[in-house]
């Protein structure tokens, strides 16, 4: 736990423990189906591995990249594993924001309130997140601690009962619907085992972003309790426009320099977010044949949420911006390989200095013009 003077910023265990206690059941499943659902998740890890290398042609034939594990969990594994990468990635961010807590304007008020009330803070949007994810490849994933990593950190994450609950609720082939769950997760695992620099630079932007942060402790507990409140069903206060006011919580830490480094990595996550639904439907007509039923169903639930609060709380996390990602960087992906084909598309992980911009994710005809036909010339 990051502490100053023995005052603990961020209380870990307690936010595992909150969120533990408050996440939802999963769906009613009995022992034995249960079992099975673990099984055939595991088995369709595997084979997902094969046809996302032989769609992408990521890795060449004969090599062996880094093996990393795959973890079949149910949400409270999400959860602990998740907080693992947090207290990571965290750190520098928690260990500035402790500095300044003695004399910064919010200092008081943090010291009074202490890492208990911002660990069960954190606990709440933890909760809410656990029952909504169905599958994650943990970049940084820390090894050796309660769920087994990679050495150099890395491991995928399959979230079994909300893959059930999911099915269920979009009344599609159970054994389909798993298959194709693999597939987009198993492309992120293939992005970061087939491109070694890939890790290290996106950690290297993430750290860059935290170590411009310069924000008021104050403002940011103010954040957390805005998505607690709302959590709990307490309202929001609305914007001119009548829509849900407030920002995410990546808007309140954003400088200059913050804003050009955001803009990297929304670039980069659109192109891994979209890479990954570009694969799995590529993939999908050979292996899963209700991929056209099921894509249709799911991007449908995307764009609905669940709800006021679950859009409320979509946008105080940042989660809107996530499904831009997912639809603009597929857009990317699909014109590029429509273009220049796969190999040429593939020219995008050959350095930091490949991957497109956030403008030219949103035209895709400008980063062909930068790399693949300057390439030919």
């Amino acid at each position: 736990m990051t502490s100053v003077g023995g005052a603990q910023m961020v209380d870990w265990k307690l936010a595992v423990a909150t969120a533990t206690r408050l996440v939802r059941p999963g769906p009613d499943i009995s022992r034995e189906e249960a079992r099975a659902v673990v099984a055939e998740l595991r088995r369709h890890a595997r084979a997902s591995e094969e046809h996302v290398r032989s769609f992408t042609r990521m890795i060449p034939e004969g090599d062996s990249p880094e093996d990393t594990p795959v973890l079949i969990v149910d949400r409270v594994g999400w959860i602990k594993a998740n907080v693992e990468g947090f207290q990571e990635l965290l750190r520098p961010l928690l260990d500035k924001m402790g500095e300044r807590r003695g004399g910064g304007p919010g200092g008081a008020v943090l010291g009074a309130v202490g890492g208990k009330v911002t660990g069960v803070e954190l606990g709440m949007l933890l909760s809410f997140l656990a029952s909504r994810i169905l599958g994650q490849y943990e970049t940084f994933a820390p090894a050796g601690r309660e769920l087994p990593g990679s050495a150099a950190g890395g491991r995928l994450l399959l979230v079994a009962p909300n893959i059930v609950h999911v099915e269920r609720e979009l009344d599609v082939d159970p054994h389909d619907f798993r298959l194709w769950v693999a597939l987009h997760e198993e492309t992120h695992r293939t992005q970061f085992t087939g491109v070694p620099w890939l890790r290290d630079h996106l950690q290297g932007e993430i750290q860059s972003f935290l170590d411009e942060t310069d924000v008021d402790p104050m403002t940011f507990l103010e954040r957390l309790r805005e998505a607690a409140q709302s959590f709990a069903g307490g309202s929001r206060p609305e914007g001119e426009d009548g829509e849900d006011g407030g920002h995410s919580l990546v808007e309140v830490v954003q400088s200059p320099a913050q804003r050009e480094i955001l803009g990297r990595l929304t670039a980069v996550m659109s192109l891994l977010e979209g890479h990954a639904d570009y694969v799995m439907d590529g993939v999908g007509p050979e292996v899963v044949p209700s991929v056209g039923e099921i894509r249709e169903k799911f991007q449908q639930r995307r764009a609905r949420g669940a709800g006021r609060l679950d859009q409320a709380l979509r946008k105080l996390l940042g989660l809107d911006a996530k499904l831009r990602q997912y639809r603009d960087g597929e857009r990317f992906v699909r014109a590029v390989a429509d273009e220049v084909g796969m190999d040429g598309f593939n020219r995008v992980w050959t350095s930091p200095n490949t991957l497109p911009t956030k403008a030219e994710i949103a035209k895709p005809a400008d980063w062909i013009a930068r790399v693949h036909r300057k390439g030919d010339a």
